[in-house]
């Protein structure tokens, strides 16, 4: 099976070219290392950082993940945070620790 992307772990933006499946997965086109690792992460089980916001009582505040989480538990975990009604709230605070044992908690990324 052969694919292309666009690496998105640089400015560099390079274009790549997948070949094969599982482990006999070939990547081309990449600069450095990065992008041949991102290439079989996001063929194998991709994963996205998590950015919302959270309500609190002086309306939604910014938050995000602190480790990318699967792309297939994305909305799960916004469904987590959600369920969150915050009275106050700081930069850098977690709210959520270790959310679904995914090894990323969120933490807030405003002020109140």
């Amino acid at each position: 099976m052969k694919r292309d992307m666009i690496c998105i772990m640089c400015p560099l933006g390079c274009q790549l070219h997948i070949e094969g499946e599982g482990e006999t997965l070939k990547v081309t086109g990449n600069s450095c290392v990065r992008g041949e690792k991102f290439a079989k992460e996001e063929i194998s089980c991709p994963k996205r950082i998590v950015t919302t916001s959270v309500k609190t009582d002086f309306g939604p505040k910014s938050c995000k993940t602190t480790n990318p989480v699967p792309k297939d538990k994305v909305f799960e975990v916004m469904k987590e945070i959600e369920k969150l009604r915050l009275k106050k709230v700081k930069f850098g605070q977690v709210i959520i620790k270790n959310v679904l044992g995914l090894d990323s908690d969120v933490v807030v990324t405003s002020n109140d």
